[in-house]
């Protein structure tokens, strides 16, 4: 198992991302090879902090305490979601603009980078460049052509869904059922 940092869909300010979700996911039902997210597991991934195997409790409390400060201080991101995009591994709705939840990620960053030093931090900083905010609504477990399943989607009508992101979770989680589920979430608000 592992801590992670990102933003619990159904903390989100509104429900109407939940709605919009289940309304792709409906075009998605008919594709065999495709892991639909239920709405409880959904969310959008920010920051991986490392094992709790690796991390003493105090390690855990210092990082949980800073990361508080620090997103206290850090305007809270307002993104809107869309329209899915295919790739071969997932089904994702791309927070947009990248820019506001980017900013929220980086603030992170640099308390694991003070807290448990810079090698801890995962990713390496060309990698963070390439960063995409995205929820992922479906996983693939096969491959298969994306066309059809990128035609499906384009059929469904849903407006664009516009979110204050006012808090993330720290999150303890696994994924041993084909998706990311969480045993602990730590809500830590986010703005000032």
């Amino acid at each position: 198992m592992g801590i992670d940092e990102g933003e619990s869909w159904p903390s989100c300010s509104t429900r109407r991302p939940r709605r919009s979700t289940a309304t792709y996911q409906e075009a998605l039902r008919p594709f065999p090879g495709l892991d639909l997210i239920p709405p409880t597991w959904l969310h959008l991934t920010m920051q991986g902090i490392g094992f709790l195997d690796d991390l003493s409790d105090d390690r855990v409390a210092e990082l949980d305490r800073a990361i508080r400060q620090k997103l206290a201080q850090t305007p809270t991101p307002v993104v809107t979601f869309h329209r899915p995009v295919v790739r071969p591994e997932a089904i994702y709705l791309p927070a947009l603009p990248s820019e506001p939840v980017a900013a929220v990620r980086n603030a992170v960053r640099a308390v694991i980078g003070d807290v448990l030093g810079p090698d801890s931090v995962e990713l390496a900083p060309e990698h963070v460049q390439g960063y995409r905010p995205h929820v992922s609504i479906a996983y693939s477990n096969t491959a298969q052509p994306a066309e059809p399943i990128a035609a499906a989607l384009a059929q469904v009508e849903a407006a664009p869904v516009k979110v204050a992101l006012h808090q993330v979770a720290l999150l303890e989680f696994h994924r041993d059922n084909r998706m990311y589920e969480w045993t602990r979430s730590e809500q830590v608000r986010i703005g000032y």
